[in-house]
């Protein structure tokens, strides 16, 4: 019997076909039904179209159905993903520029910091609604897969209170294996790792080739490349300081830590401009803005492109598709999942929502024990880790007080703001994204008053950042 694939946010860009075109390059699974669902009719009908069209063309056997009632895509869904962006760029762009005033620089702002601590109250009554739909309509043992950010909040959420299976699902690991197996000059199946750690801060706390350990060569090796010398100068830094290797991109990396981006003078110091995603202030709202820019004028482009073709040669190293090959077939899968720690990471939280390496077959997902991180390196997650919990906590109960918390022991807002300002620009944010945060209904109105009646404590109100760069559209691909 043919299994049931349920995609929420398929109007996405980046994921949705990709995901559909890794899942029929299974010969088992070419009879899978996929159902579409989003609140944007338009994306999702054209994203229908698109991959309707590559199975036809691909002679598969494989079902399409799109719908905005996301009950009735989840009804006796075998499988869940989510890949949505609750508030979409318009939400995404206060979390970046109502910081940017209180002197807060992020690249990203989509994990942690304070765009990452916002993003989390929208997202998470969200996804624990995708939850409760899944109880209640999709099929028996249904596995929820999330890849929407900030990963290990919305994840650890969704196994608290959403009482479905859940795991998070990120390519972060893997980026950094193959820049590694770069610097040392050899393949990445040849190098066996061990990556542990929470999600976009995880370490690799063992590089082995034939054997032999390579981790304590790699400080060398990068600061030497020519290219990630320039482009990868936190990493490269905290490799310095900490010994291991972190996973996550420079410009990811850099907001995480209180270091590297609290004063505003020293930012381009540490970051490099010819991508994005090595610091540029507001990078990946920049990005996702021309890449939403780009579908809407090349989608017809697209349409009379050849269909793409479906097979084993072009499967892409997301998760997903693995997993459910692994779980249908019983052919093992390993990879690096977000998971319940329960103690994998001997000292971190065993409830916290830890990203390590595991094995899928019939039997479901096993995660080996871990051990101990190094202390620096579980040092920094613990800090992070603990604003992770009061965000999911405060984004669950709607709870301001703890929300606030959550902004000032955040290592990068704390290391920029003092607490009056932290309250500030808490309450100016919750007002600004007020239609995204419905359990805070009751708070806003108060936030609102206090803005209103108090001087403004933004010591930068026309700042656009250190390393801003221009909203560009480049021509047809």
């Amino acid at each position: 019997m043919a299994i049931k694939v349920a995609l929420i946010g398929a109007g996405s860009i980046g994921f949705t076909r990709k995901l559909i075109h890794d899942i029929l390059s299974v010969p088992e699974l070419q009879d899978t039904h996929f159902a579409l669902t989003d609140i944007d009719k338009t994306g999702l009908s054209r994203m229908a179209r698109l991959v309707k069209r590559d199975i036809e063309a691909n002679k598969l056997p494989a079902k399409v159905t799109a719908t905005t009632n996301r009950r009735e895509a989840l009804t006796n869904a075998n499988y869940v993903f989510s890949v949505v962006r609750v508030g979409g760029l318009e939400a995404f762009r206060h979390d970046i520029e109502i910081p940017l005033k209180y002197g807060i620089d992020q690249c990203v702002g989509d994990t942690l910091c304070i765009g990452g601590i916002m993003y989390a109250q929208r997202g998470i009554p969200v996804l624990l609604d995708f939850c409760k739909d899944i109880r209640e309509v999709s099929a028996p043992n249904c596995l929820f897969m999330n890849y929407s950010n900030p990963m290990a909040m919305l994840t650890w959420a969704c196994n608290v209170y959403g009482g479905v299976r859940a795991v998070g699902l990120c390519h972060g690991v893997e980026g950094g294996w193959r820049q590694i197996a770069e610097v040392l000059g050899v393949k990445k199946e040849e190098l066996d790792i061990i990556c542990a750690g929470i999600n976009h801060q995880t370490w690799y706390i063992s590089v082995k080739y034939k054997g032999k350990e390579m981790a304590d060569k790699l400080l060398e090796k990068f600061e030497k490349h020519p290219i990630y010398s320039k482009t990868e100068k936190v990493r490269i830094d905290m490799i310095r300081r900490f010994g291991y290797y972190t996973t996550e991109s420079n410009g990811h990396v850099s907001e995480y830590v209180p270091w590297y981006r609290k004063r505003l003078e020293e930012i381009r110091d540490w970051v490099d401009l010819s991508s994005w995603i090595n610091g540029e202030t507001g990078g990946y709202l920049r990005h996702c803005t021309e890449e939403r820019k780009r579908f809407e004028t090349q989608y017809r482009q697209w349409l009379q492109e050849p269909p793409k073709r479906i097979a084993p040669e072009n499967r892409s190293g997301e998760h997903g598709s693995y997993i459910i090959e692994a779980l249908e077939t019983g052919r093992v899968y390993r990879g690096h999942f977000n998971v319940v720690n329960r103690g994998c990471i001997t000292n971190l939280p065993s409830d916290c929502i830890v990203e390590v390496r595991g094995y899928v077959d019939r039997n479901g997902i096993s995660i080996p024990i871990i051990g101990d991180l190094p202390l620096a390196c579980a040092a920094t997650c613990n800090a992070s880790i603990q604003v992770q919990r009061m965000a999911m906590e405060a984004a669950v109960h709607g709870d301001v007080t703890l929300l606030k918390q959550a902004a000032l022991h955040d290592p990068l807002t704390a290391a920029v703001c003092n607490p009056p300002e932290i309250w500030q620009m808490v309450d100016e944010m919750l007002v600004a994204q007020a239609k995204w945060l419905p359990q805070y209904r009751k708070e806003i109105p108060k936030a609102r008053k206090r803005l209103a009646q108090g001087k403004s404590l933004a010591r930068f109100p026309n700042a656009r950042g250190a390393a801003r760069l221009e909203i560009r559209v480049r021509g047809d691909r």
